[in-house]
């Protein structure tokens, strides 16, 4: 129906009992998929094997009631689908916002079970976690979809999430393949996980590091290295991407102060899909800076810091998404994006009544940011 966006959650088992017939193999190994709709409706009560009643008939699926489905051993082949959700029910937006906040919550779960733990439980993050990521890069509408990743709280955990999405959208628009795709969205979600080693009251601490602090901190890219590199079941590239990340196309990044030439590919996505999701999150220690402001400032310092191929594919296809909407200039007039610059991608043209105002011959105003 016309407005609904449909969810799907993908779920593995190591032997295919649970994912019955309709399975398909993850490139990760072990087991096999079943796509169930979240906010599609069951026709039926589904009872677990000894008749106790897991979720009742009608009710809308959510990610929790499939969970709950999967650990009693239900074969999801076998439920019986409602209808498609009416217009009344959750709306798009609702569901990628619920979705992210979902995937949010699983990273916690499992970088709080590292942190305690030493182990990184690599098959669940490949079967739980990457289809929730791969399916938010997916939506339809990039600004939503960017305004849903805006970390407000559980920075640590969202920003994993937000980086995993973001990079999967670069690595789709640079029209990489589905295998190349995955293992790009599993190093992007883990470029972090070394701050699992890292002391928690370093990692919250509201106020500016000392230069102490700063050093613990900074070892989180030898710490997540490490704990990959140990890791089975682990590629190498998700360890280089972990290690790599706060390194820098002229050598001025850390740990090891490489240049571009020496970096892993993937490293040059998550760098920027790493910066882009921390500028525009509001932090302990900052407030949350616009998406124009964030490329303005990144666009300024890309040229020796970040990959500028790689970025002004970025900013391209983000302006590109943006056509049709209302943006607030820096002068306070309200205009439509009309068209996206390919070469100066962060000055569109605008139309503002009857005027049309190219942002690359003005240069007395820019975007602010997007009002609908």
């Amino acid at each position: 129906m016309p407005g609904i966006s449909y969810l799907y959650l993908t779920l593995f088992t190591k032997n295919g009992a649970v994912c019955g017939s309709g399975g398909r193999p993850y490139p990760f190994g072990g087991g096999c998929a079943v796509h169930a709709k979240i906010g599609v409706s069951v026709k039926k009560d589904i009872f677990n094997r000894v008749g106790i009643l897991l979720v009742p008939a009608h009710t809308r699926l959510k990610q929790e009631d499939i969970k709950r489905l999967i650990r009693h051993r239900v074969d999801l082949a076998e439920v019986e689908f409602g209808n498609e959700p009416d217009g009344g029910g959750e709306t798009a937006a609702d569901s990628e916002n619920q979705l992210i906040e979902d995937a949010t919550a699983q990273v916690k779960e499992l970088f709080d079970r590292i942190r305690f733990g030493h182990y990184i439980p690599i098959r669940q993050i490949s079967s739980t976690l990457l289809p929730v990521i791969r399916q938010a890069a997916d939506s339809p509408n990039l600004f939503r979809l960017l305004n849903g990743l805006r970390s407000k709280d559980n920075y640590t955990y969202k920003h994993n999430i937000g980086v995993g999405v973001l990079s999967t959208l670069i690595g789709k628009w640079m029209n990489m393949d589905e295998e190349e795709l995955t293992l790009l969205a599993m190093a992007a979600t883990l470029h972090d996980v070394g701050k699992m080693k890292v002391p928690i009251e370093i990692i919250n601490k509201p106020e500016k590091l000392t230069e102490a602090e700063y050093r613990l901190m900074r070892r989180h890219t030898i710490h997540g290295y490490e704990l990959l590199k140990s890791t089975a079941g682990a590629p190498h590239r998700i360890a280089l991407v972990a290690l790599q990340h706060h390194e820098r196309e002229d050598g001025s990044g850390y740990p090891f102060g490489l240049k571009g030439d020496r970096l892993d590919p993937f490293t040059k996505i998550v760098s920027i899909a790493d910066v882009f999701h921390a500028m525009t999150s509001k932090r302990s220690y900052h407030d949350a800076s616009s998406f124009f402001t964030v490329m303005n400032e990144m666009n300024t310092d890309v040229f020796g810091k970040l990959n500028s191929n790689i970025f002004l594919l970025f900013m391209k296809k983000m302006m590109e998404s943006m056509v049709g909407s209302y943006a607030l200039l820096t002068d306070g007039r309200t205009g439509k994006i009309v068209l996206a610059n390919p070469f100066e991608p962060i000055s569109p043209l605008i139309q503002i009544d009857s005027l049309f105002l190219d942002l690359s011959k003005d240069r007395t105003v820019r975007l602010q940011e997007i009002v609908g």
